[in-house]
């Protein structure tokens, strides 16, 4: 069975061009490895630029957009499959279905509560699948430092922290979540990375 994985990016590029290249370098891996990108089915920003790597490395590719968002993020008519879904919810409920693993680029508030809900999801045992943070350029420090300071403040279980699998390295982040999803996810298996 090819492996999937959802990622979570903007649909905008950002300010620094090490965004588009990890998004093309995250879809260029997914394609090397012959398995399947799942994302949010747009054509523009990061989520553009995963997708067209993807393809152009040989990945199939699915995309599930909102009948809202068709329009203003222009579907990406190229897809292997494009799902155009009446809502948000259906969106990211499909997309989880639809994946082995997820991955979360640098993106804006839309990036961060998909991040957080299969995070949460994963805490509550809705799904056993590895969830991955690519940390480009240092975007994600300072939540990571914030999640650090929930786990402190006692808010967040460590075993819980640990649930996000954090590297700067697209390939080394997919190796990592492979072997896990491998795995089963479970729990002791996170404590020995």
């Amino acid at each position: 069975m090819t492996f999937r994985v959802c990622v979570y990016c903007g649909s905008r590029h950002g300010v620094r061009a090490s965004y588009a290249a990890a998004a093309r370098a995250i879809g260029a891996e997914i394609g090397r490895r012959g398995w399947q990108l799942v994302y949010g089915g747009g054509r523009v920003g990061l989520m553009g630029e995963a997708a067209d790597a993807a393809l152009a490395a040989g990945a199939r590719v699915v995309g599930v957009i909102p009948q809202t968002l068709r329009e203003r993020e222009v579907g990406h008519l190229g897809l292997h499959e494009l799902h155009v879904v009446p809502t948000m919810h259906l969106r990211k409920q499909m997309m989880a279905e639809r994946a082995d693993a997820f991955v979360a680029l640098p993106g804006g508030i839309g990036t961060l509560e998909e991040l957080y809900e299969v995070w949460t999801w994963r805490q509550l045992g809705y799904h056993d699948q590895p969830i991955g943070l690519l940390n480009v350029d240092g975007y994600y420090d300072a939540l990571l430092r914030f999640m650090s300071r929930s786990v402190d403040e006692g808010f967040l279980a460590p075993t819980q922290h640990a649930l996000l699998q954090v590297d700067t390295d697209p390939a080394a982040l997919l190796d990592r979540l492979h072997r896990l999803a491998a795995s089963g996810g479970r729990e002791d298996d996170y404590s020995r990375i």
